[in-house]
């Protein structure tokens, strides 16, 4: 098939998604056709060597990638991100009916930016059969959305875009949702339930996959041979993480927490360490992503946080698939979708969200557990991913599904 591919990311940025299913789709035989804008980085500048102009393209094997311009952002602003949306739009109205032309089949990969580009995908996809991988459900469902309007100007403008989506739902020809509860949702708005189909993101198994802990990796997270229990990730409100300091601390003869990154909330996070006096917790900041899967497996646990709101029940984290990929058993403090998969694997032990009293107890359950019990918790995440989260399976699904659509064409 000739396939094209649609999104606002694409690597070097983080955007795994779209860039391994392009370079699997290729490697399968198909062409490619990827349009996507220039990378940049969380401080809104150019990714290194990338100068924003039309006509940039590159091609290896059976896969070309095209960048259009657009306003960079990634700070605070809505506004400017606002802009930015607007911009990709406007850059992809006018490249793709050329660019994309001939194609059997394409696949869009949806995130914010998709719903301010609705009026142009909505025209172009009803000349091309096109398959949506949606990855958030949005307007009118995130606790802090992506663009801040207020007044009747921002009724206004997320009543047209959830119009505008709505169309977008009833008008393409397939739907895959990345968690189980992002299809109710979808029906709602107006997608066919016979369109829409679960697969699951997946992640880096390059670097995710289980191996031995190393002496190094140990040392750089601080381990203390007793329990160890660890956060990759972001540190901000949708997280919680002052959730699983009061719990560690509560938890502190028995085991040590370590948080691997960075974000708005660590400042808070480290004042609420200091007031409880909780030595048991460590900051070790942001790390290469070719050093997290050591740091995983030098963990005994991985930790999931999400916090107590209707959107993130209907999500799944990243961090859960590399932890399943990884082999590393898994503690979550969430609701939903993400403890489901969780409990359904009998990969690890979760509690609800945002109740550190509950969390502790899973704290003292975890450390408790023999290393025996912890390696098959191990053995059967890396099952569970492998059965239903692996690259292979996802890109097997979403190649059915484009070959689905591109025969009713």
């Amino acid at each position: 098939m000739k396939i094209g591919i649609l999104s606002y990311v694409y690597p070097p940025e983080p955007a795994f998604i779209p860039g391994s299913l392009a370079e699997e789709l290729a490697e399968r035989g198909h062409e490619v056709r990827v349009l996507t804008g220039f990378p940049v980085d969380p401080t809104g500048r150019l990714y290194p060597g990338y100068h924003q102009r039309w006509g940039e393209e590159s091609t290896s094997g059976g896969l070309t990638v095209r960048r259009v311009p657009r306003l960079p952002s990634h700070d605070g602003s809505s506004i400017r991100r606002m802009a930015s949306y607007l911009s990709f739009a406007a850059a992809t109205s006018m490249t793709a009916p050329r660019y994309l032309a001939g194609i059997d089949a394409l696949y869009v990969y949806d995130a914010p930016a998709t719903a301010m580009a609705a009026g142009a995908l909505l025209r172009l996809i009803r000349r091309v059969p096109t398959v949506l991988h949606v990855q958030d459900v949005w307007p009118r469902v995130a606790p802090t959305p992506p663009v801040s309007v207020g007044g009747a100007s921002g009724r206004l403008l997320f009543g047209g875009l959830a119009g505008a989506l709505r169309r977008v739902y009833e008008t393409v020809h397939g739907i895959a949702v990345s968690a189980p509860s992002m299809r109710d949702l979808l029906v709602c708005r107006g997608a066919h339930p016979d369109r829409v189909r679960l697969v699951l993101n997946w992640t880096d198994e390059r670097i995710f996959a289980p191996a031995l802990p190393s002496r190094e990796a140990r040392a750089a997270i601080g381990h203390r041979d007793r329990c160890t229990v660890m956060h990759a990730g972001t540190i901000g409100p949708n997280q919680r993480v002052e959730t699983a300091i009061r719990a560690a601390a509560d938890a502190r003869s028995m085991l040590d927490l370590v948080l691997v990154g960075s974000g708005p909330g660590e400042k808070q996070a480290r004042r609420l360490v200091a007031d409880l006096g909780a030595t048991n917790v460590r900051f070790i900041g942001q790390r290469p992503a070719g050093e997290m899967a050591a740091l995983y497996h030098a963990a005994d646990y991985q930790l999931v946080l999400m916090r107590d709101a209707p959107v993130l029940r209907g999500m799944v984290p990243a961090k859960l698939q590399a932890a399943l990929s990884s082999g590393s058993p898994v503690v979550a403090s969430a609701n939903g979708d993400t403890a489901d998969f969780v409990e359904t694997a009998r990969a690890g032990l979760s509690c609800a969200p945002e109740d550190w009293r509950a969390l502790a107890d899973r704290f003292a359950l975890a450390a408790a557990i023999p290393s025996g019990a912890r390696t098959q918790m191990g053995q059967r995440a890396r099952e569970s991913y492998l059965r239903r989260m692996s690259l292979r399976a996802g890109v097997d699904q979403i190649e059915q599904m484009l070959a689905e659509a591109a025969a009713v064409r």
